[in-house]
C-alpha cells in the first residue's frame, strides 16, 4: 500500500483481491489480498516522465481481467490417456477444467501479463496432473514418453523466460497442490533433501524451526532469496540456476544445491551427494539449468546454513557518480575480507526513483545530499547487509565503510537498507498496478565482467531509451572478484503484447552484442532461446543437443523452443560471428 493518502487526484487502483476464478488471479502477482500502488510524488513524477495527466488514469486501458475464465479449448488428449493418468494418481488430481488449465500456462513476463489481459491465449495444455511423489512422477514421465504426449512443468509460476508455457498442449505438472515436502534433514551434514515443489517460505519455515521440528541444535537458514521467493519453487530455482538477493555471501543456487533427483524418459537420475570429486564433469552442474528440457526434477539436497539474524550489520552510502561507485564496488569484491550477504548498487537514474520509493525523499537527508555534493541523475545509492558469525559480519561491513568513504562514500545510515528490506519481496505487485493504466513494466538481466561492465551498461541502456519517455534503471546485485550482473527494469507507457516481444526483442539484441551473457539467473526459457546458440557457440552449444538426444530424444520434456533445442535456423538471432 502507498503509505500516505494522496492530497490531489488519486487514480482508482484496484485495491480489491481479484475474483478467485478470474483472469487477473491468473496475470497478478503473488497474493490476492495484497494491493501495493505509488505513492503520490512517484505518481507525479511519472505523469511528468511518460507525458500523461490525471485524465490518462480515469479509465483503464484495456481489460482488468476480473471476468471468469471461460475458454473455448477442449482437451485434445484421448480418454484412455486420461485414464492412464487417474490410475497413477486418482481421480482428484487430474483435470481438464478451463480456469487449473490457464493457471499453468504462463509466467510472469510482461508478454504473459499483456497476453492475458488481451485474451490472447497462444498455450494452453490438455490436462493438468498433480502428483504427490517421487514414484508418481516417474510413472507420468514413462507414460508421456511411451504415449508422445508432451510434458510440462510448473513449479512456482514467476517465470520471466516463458520457461513454463506448454506451447505443444499435452499436460502439465503443477507442483503447487501436492509435490512440495520436505523429505529429509541431516544436521550433521547441514543438508535438507526436499520435493522440487516446495517454496521457498514453506522451505524457510522449515528451516528457521528445525529445532522443533527435526530435534536440531539450532535454527537454519537457505540463504536463497529471490524476489520471487514467496512465490517461486526450488525445483524453478534449480533448473534455471536461478539467485537470490543474498548470493554474494551464500552463492547462487549452483553453489547451494548438493545433489539432485530426475525423472526423464531414459529413466531415474541421481546425482551424488560430496561436496566434491574428481569423477569426470559435474553431472550436477550438466543438469541445473536444464530448465525441464532432460526430464522432471523430482527431488534437490540442499546446503544450508546457520541462522543468525540477530549479527546482520546494515548499510547503506551514496557515491557522487557511477564511475566511482563501480569502482569502490570492485575494491570491495576484491580486497579479500569476506563478501556482504546483500550488496547492491543503483545506477544514476535508478537511484533517483529509488530514494523516492525507500522514502527518503520524506527525510532531512533529501536535501542534505545536494548540499553535499551528491547531484541527482548523478548520484548512486549503495545498500546491504552483512550475514554470518558475528565476528566476521562485523568485520566484512567495516571494511565495506572503510572503502565507501575513500571513494567519497556518505553514509545513509541503515534507515534506506530497512526500507528497502520491508519491499524487498513486494515491488512486483506494483506492476499490476501500473498495467491497468497501460504502463509496463519489466526486467532483463545479464553478467559482465568489471572491465566491460561500463560498455554494456551503455550500450544496453541507449536502445532501452531507444523507445521515448522511458524510464531505464540498473543495478548490479550479484557481485563477484571478477564482475557482477547487470539489471536493467524499464518502465514504459505499453500493453501490447506484441509491442513489448518486439522491444524486448531490441534489449536482448544491444545485451548480445554488447558481449554480456544473456542471463545470470533469469535462465533462457522459449523467450530468450533464439539468442542461445549465438551466446555459447555453434560447437559449444552442440553439447546441449547432444544431452537432448540423450535423455530424451523424441522431445516430449518442454519443447517449444526451451533452450532453443528445437528451434528452426531462421528462428535464431544474432549468431556469434564464428558461426555465420
Amino acid at each position: 500500500m502507498s503509505a500516505k493518502p494522496y492530497k490531489g487526484f488519486e487514480p482508482k487502483w484496484i485495491k480489491e483481491a481479484a475474483p478467485k476464478d478470474s483472469y487477473r488471479s491468473i496475470f497478478r502477482w503473488g497474493d490476492p489480498e495484497f494491493v501495493k500502488y505509488p505513492k503520490e510524488s512517484l505518481y507525479k513524477m511519472m505523469k511528468e516522465k511518460f507525458k500523461m495527466t490525471d485524465d490518462d488514469f480515469k479509465s483503464y486501458a484495456g481489460d482488468i481481467g476480473m471476468a471468469p475464465v471461460k475458454l473455448d479449448a477442449p482437451c485434445n488428449l484421448e480418454q484412455k490417456h486420461l485414464d492412464a493418468f487417474v490410475e497413477i494418481l486418482g481421480k482428484d488430481n487430474v483435470t481438464t477444467k478451463d480456469y487449473p488449465r490457464l493457471a499453468v500456462a504462463y509466467g510472469k513476463t510482461g508478454y504473459d501479463a499483456a497476453r492475458l489481459r488481451q485474451r490472447q491465449i497462444d498455450s494452453l495444455p490438455d490436462a493438468v496432473l498433480y502428483p504427490g511423489t517421487t514414484e508418481e512422477v516417474e510413472k507420468i514421465v514413462a507414460y508421456c514418453t511411451e504415449q508422445k504426449i508432451p510434458l510440462y512443468v510448473y513449479g512456482g509460476g514467476s517465470s520471466v523466460t516463458r520457461g513454463v508455457e506448454p506451447t505443444k498442449g499435452g499436460v502439465s505438472l503443477d507442483m503447487r497442490k501436492r509435490f512440495n515436502k520436505v523429505l529429509s534433514f541431516n544436521e550433521v551434514d547441514q543438508t535438507i533433501t526436499v520435493q522440487s515443489g516446495i517454496s521457498g517460505p514453506q522451505l524457510e519455515e522449515a528451516l528457521n524451526n528445525a529445532p522443533q521440528l527435526y530435534g536440531a541444535k539450532r535454527a537454519y537458514t537457505c540463504g536463497h532469496f529471490p524476489q520471487s521467493f514467496e512465490y517461486s519453487s526450488v525445483g524453478g530455482w534449480v533448473v534455471t540456476r536461478g539467485a537470490g538477493q543474498n548470493s554474494t555471501y551464500y552463492g547462487c543456487i549452483t553453489d547451494i544445491v548438493l545433489s539432485q533427483k530426475y525423472a526423464t524418459p531414459i529413466g531415474t537420475i541421481q546425482t551424488s551427494h560430496y561436496p566434491r570429486e574428481a569423477t569426470g564433469p559435474n553431472l550436477n552442474q550438466i543438469m541445473m539449468g536444464s530448465e525441464g528440457a532432460f526430464g522432471v526434477l523430482t527431488e534437490v539436497t540442499l546446503k544450508v546454513f546457520r541462522y543468525m539474524p540477530e549479527n546482520r550489520k546494515r548499510f547503506s552510502f551514496i557515491f557522487k557518480n557511477w564511475k566511482v561507485a563501480r569502482a569502490a564496488a570492485r575494491e570491495m569484491m576484491q580486497c579479500e575480507a569476506g563478501n556482504a550477504s546483500v550488496f547492491r548498487l543503483s545506477d544514476p537514474e535508478e537511484t533517483n526513483l529509488m530514494l523516492r520509493l525507500y522514502n527518503v525523499d520524506e527525510t532531512p537527508l533529501w536535501n542534505l545530499l545536494d548540499m553535499r555534493g551528491y547531484v541527482d541523475m548523478q548520484r548512486c545509492l549503495f545498500l546491504g547487509f552483512t550475514d554470518g558469525e558475528k565476528g566476521f559480519s562485523k568485520n566484512v561491513a567495516k571494511n565495506i565503510k572503510r572503502i565507501a568513504h575513500k571513494y567519497g562514500g556518505m553514509s545513509l545510515t541503515s534507515f534506506v537498507t530497512k526500507s528497502w528490506e520491508k519491499g524487498r519481496f513486494n515491488d512486483p505487485y506494483l506492476r499490476d498496478t501500473l498495467l491497468d493504466f497501460g504502463i509496463m513494466t519489466d526486467t532483463l538481466e545479464c553478467t559482465v565482467n568489471w572491465s566491460n561492465m561500463a560498455k554494456v551498461h551503455q550500450e544496453v541502456r541507449k536502445v532501452c531509451h531507444a523507445l521515448p519517455n522511458t524510464i531505464v534503471t540498473t543495478h548490479m546485485s550479484h557481485c563477484y572478484p571478477q564482475g557482477a550482473n547487470l539489471y536493467f527494469i524499464f518502465i514504459t507507457r505499453m500493453s501490447d503484447a506484441e509491442e513489448f516481444k518486439a522491444y524486448h526483442a531490441t534489449i536482448l539484441d544491444a545485451i548480445q552484442k554488447s558481449g554480456a551473457s544473456m542471463s545470470h539467473h533469469h535462465g533462457i526459457g522459449k523467450m530468450f532461446a533464439p539468442w542461445l546458440e549465438g551466446q555459447l557457440g555453434r560447437k559449444e552449444y552442440g553439447v546441449f543437443k547432444v544431452l537432448k538426444e540423450y535423455f530424451d530424444p523424441d522431445n516430449m520434456m518442454n519443447p517449444g523452443g526451451t533452450l532453443g533445442l528445437d528451434l528452426k535456423e531462421e528462428e535464431k538471432r544474432f549468431l556469434r560471428e564464428d558461426i555465420q
